[in-house]
């Protein structure tokens, strides 16, 4: 399988989201995983299953933002996007920067960030699992 593609007008939160607000640090697309740069004053920025420190996603951005705007972030809850999942099928930051991948995608050496799990095939249940292990 290959990374999602999401349409970035289509991501929604539902009443179950729980969202909060930081800072860009980097351009964001409304669909991307984030993580929170330790060294760029916890700005906001694409996560990415290739680093240590990129991977550890904190959310999904709901809206697109350029470098220092605002960014809102679901952090759990369910969240409705536009990509084609399979019910039942975990997701996580893909060696994409910004990307979502099902976890079997990943490869030795990627860092696994767990996302959610599709309830259905436009509803990823978030949840987000730091694992701090790359795949052997």
């Amino acid at each position: 399988m290959a990374d999602l593609t999401i349409t970035a007008a289509d991501v929604l939160t539902t009443t179950s989201t729980r969202t909060y607000t930081g800072v860009a640090g980097a351009t964001v697309t409304a669909g991307q995983p984030v993580y929170a740069d330790a060294t760029d004053s916890n700005k906001y920025k694409p996560a990415d299953a290739d680093a240590d420190a990129s991977s550890r996603a904190i959310g999904i951005a709901v809206h697109g933002a350029s470098n220092g705007q605002p960014l809102t972030v679901a952090q759990y809850g369910n969240l409705t996007i536009s990509a084609v999942m399979t019910a039942g099928e975990v997701y996580a930051v893909s060696a994409t920067a910004g990307g979502i991948a099902p976890v079997g995608d990943l490869v030795t050496g990627n860092y696994v960030t767990v996302l959610g799990v599709a309830t259905t095939t436009s509803n990823l249940q978030l949840g987000t699992i730091y694992s701090a292990t790359a795949k052997p």
